[in-house]
């Protein structure tokens, strides 16, 4: 749930920009719904940069076409695809760079998966050519490392390709919607682990290892979806989503050896309720690496898996009084000697590179200090120089550094505030640095490594920075408090315009403040910033605050919210309304809050036990149970019901309807397949059974980000009308 729902608010805005403050002057048109979701602000950034294996040139799509660019001229080289035979939504290059593989008419599926006609272009030749004749759409299609084969799932089964022969074999034959899936992952797995390609070519290309989810226990979930007046019958739309409490699928690690047809079954333990977090080949092709968790999480092992007879190997175990973060450990880089390996951790208390051998023995913890380690960028292997950003300058923004592998020698490479996003070359030669800050839309520079030398500018955004010396625009001003509890917490607010400290503004709040998320960063916003400059311009503060459970800072911040979401989260979010209300400009009767999914659980809980604070809420696709929710998700953060009743009940928004006494409007789409309507249904139902009145919006087959069919304009400006008429 974390990555989805942190990010559903932004998913379409992802190329807006701010302004620099030295651009605030002569500033008088003022942004409309129209401007945002017509994309007016579309920011360009240097996307879709495929390295090539030599790291000086790399390929990407546009106008249907691939190119070959230098990356030093940025100039196009050559014309790999011209486009002309067919229109692609996607593509990949083959380890040789031969071929390319080009996705179509790809249909969408939930929010990580997708299927595709898949076509295979030989550069040389020219020739294009379907990879498969079967019916149907593939799905995930991947080159084998040497670029001679290619595997793909279709209706749940997995497939193989020989491109020089052309024969297709098909590896498993189980395959049934609704109760076996090969290759690709059920619903939850893909939510909440992060993942929906199933299955990984080993580094010899002779084998492939795959998950098969056996889900025919697990409970059905069933959408009803209108298909228009001329359809007088709705569709049932059922597919498997397991609830809190609930059965998981039951999974089983396969590897099918492409010489003779085979197929091994990994040893993952006898217990069968586990979830097999990760899957990737070592470096030894006959050696793969499986993370195995149990139903809590809280226990988290490495595994090593001989492929040639099954057995396996417990090398390292993390355990945890509350959880282990699956996503602190892709970080797992195995080295080319073959004999060590690098892992991330939080055992410490933040996320650090740990160094390991083979057989699990610690060689030594590579970083150390009260800060964590936000994305490892990679190691220099012949340099023996590990790159990672991280937030020792501060939680709002990200760094890079260099660092030894024996720990030694820690630089910092970017000296900006704000957000650096790090890309490096295969080679390890060159990087891109694209940053970003509250002030400044994104920045894209060309780097040597590994002196960080700046070898110029790729994109700077210098025509949206032009386009919008015309517009009203206030950027974040960053603040700190502390709450009664003495805990410090970081927000930011965006002043309405024409800004006199001696006048009393009203405040609108946002809030997510998920587990693990963070919205108080010093990057730029390409979120809701210009909805909130069209507030600002109606004479509305808008502020946000990261509570407790937040990401940034370290795991006791983070997990202090473990076994009763909502409850501390909660309190920080008041103490956050009442500390703006202290403020001298803000008028402490007209505060209101609103968010999305997690934000719309905290808006409509803030609401209910803030109700003497807060005159207004907004709730969108709300969770009000967190028993309607995934297992992945919330059992990780609550344990199962079973075990946990009173932190499933006690800050479940349907228990606090009572409480209501100021203007809440409620908005979920019909056909969210993540947060379910069932979720604004129940609540809906026990307003009503507690006499409150409240307004309601549904919007019809409608997923969880409620996009499609002018929605989101639609979305925005009812929000709007209703803060005007009740804040």
């Amino acid at each position: 749930m974390k990555k989805r729902l942190y990010h559903i608010l932004w998913s379409w805005f992802l190329v807006m920009g701010l302004m620099p403050a030295a651009s605030l002057v002569a500033q008088d048109k003022v942004v409309s719904v129209n401007d945002v979701w017509q994309f007016k602000f579309y920011a360009r950034g240097v996307r879709g940069v495929n390295w090539m294996k030599d790291g000086r040139y790399y390929t990407t799509s546009r106008k249907n076409q691939v190119k070959k660019y230098d990356i030093k001229t940025r100039k196009a080289v050559a014309t790999l695809f011209d486009g002309s035979a067919i229109r692609f939504d996607a593509y990949a290059l083959s380890s040789k760079e031969d071929k390319l593989l080009l996705a179509t008419k790809t249909e969408s599926i939930y929010r990580r998966s997708s299927k595709s006609y898949y076509y295979v272009y030989d550069i040389k030749t020219k020739n294009l050519s379907k990879l498969s004749n079967a019916p149907g759409k593939q799905m995930h299609a991947t080159f084998s490392p040497d670029g001679n084969k290619v595997a793909f799932v279709r209706d749940n089964n997995m497939y193989m390709v020989d491109l020089a022969t052309k024969k297709e074999t098909q590896i498993t034959s189980d395959g049934k919607r609704n109760e076996v899936i090969n290759g690709n992952a059920d619903w939850v797995y893909e939510e909440e682990l992060s993942f929906s390609k199933a299955f990984f070519w080993s580094p010899d290309s002779k084998k492939i290892a795959f998950y098969k989810f056996s889900e025919s226990k697990v409970k059905e979930y069933n959408m009803q979806l209108w298909a228009g007046q001329r359809q007088p019958y709705a569709i049932d739309y059922r597919f498997k989503y397991p609830k809190a409490g609930e059965d998981n699928s039951v999974i089983e690690i396969l590897v099918y050896d492409v010489a003779s047809a085979k197929i091994q079954n990994m040893d993952i333990g006898t217990e069968k309720d586990i979830y097999i977090a990760r899957l990737k080949w070592t470096r030894n092709p006959k050696i793969l690496s499986i993370r195995r968790l149990n139903r809590l999480q809280n226990k988290l092992e490495l595994l090593h898996g001989d492929v040639t007879n099954g057995t396996t190997k417990v090398i390292l175990t993390e355990e945890s009084k509350t959880y282990v973060d699956v996503e602190f450990t892709d970080d797992l880089t195995y080295l080319k000697n073959g004999k060590e390996f690098i892992f991330t951790s939080d055992k410490d208390g933040f996320k650090h590179l740990y160094l390991y051998t083979m057989d699990g023995k610690l060689v030594r913890q590579i970083t150390k200090g009260n800060w964590e380690v936000s994305a490892f960028a990679g190691v220099d292997e012949r340099r023996k120089l590990l790159y990672f950003t991280s937030t020792e300058v501060s939680p709002l923004g990200r760094q890079l550094y260099r660092v030894d592998i024996k720990g030694r020698k820690k630089t910092r490479m970017t000296q900006d505030k704000g957000t650096h996003r790090i890309n490096f070359s295969p080679d390890f030669k060159y990087y891109l640095d694209t940053y970003n800050s509250a002030s400044m839309p994104t920045r894209v520079t060309l780097h040597e490594a590994p002196s960080g030398k700046n070898l110029g500018v790729l994109e700077d955004n210098a025509g949206l920075k032009a386009q919008l010396k015309a517009y009203k625009i206030n950027y974040k001003e960053f603040f700190k408090f502390k709450t009664s509890e003495n805990v410090e917490l970081n927000g930011w607010m965006i002043k309405p315009f024409n800004f006199d400290k001696n006048k009393k503004y009203p405040v609108l709040m946002f809030v997510y403040g998920g587990p693990g998320s963070q919205q108080v960063t010093n990057s730029w916003d390409y979120g809701n910033f210009f909805w909130y400059q069209m507030l600002a311009n109606e004479g509305y503060m808008v502020a946000c605050i990261d509570n407790r459970g937040t990401g940034g800072r370290g795991r006791d911040f983070k997990h202090a919210t473990y076994k009763q979401l909502g409850y501390y989260e909660t309190i920080d979010q008041i103490e956050g309304a009442k500390y703006l209300a202290k403020l001298p400009y803000v008028d402490a009767q007209r505060i209101g809050i609103w968010g999305w999914s997690y934000g719309g659980y905290m808006s409509s809980l803030c609401i209910m036990k803030g109700a003497d604070v807060f005159k207004t809420a907004i709730a969108v696709a709300p969770v009000t149970t967190w028993r309607f929710y995934d297992t992945i998700y919330t059992e990780r953060f609550l344990q199962r019901p079973q075990d946990n009743a009173d932190g499933y009940d006690k800050n479940s928004p349907l228990n606090h309807v009572g409480k209501l006494k100021g203007n809440y409007l409620l908005i979920h789409g019909t056909g969210d397949d993540n947060v379910h309507f069932q979720n604004s249904v129940e609540l809906q139902n026990a307003l009503i059974r507690a006499g409150k009145q409240f307004q309601s919006f549904y919007y019809p087959n409608r997923a969880h980000g409620i996009r499609s069919g002018n929605a989101r304009p639609h979305l925005y400006n009812m929000m709007t009308n209703f803060l005007l008429k009740n804040l």
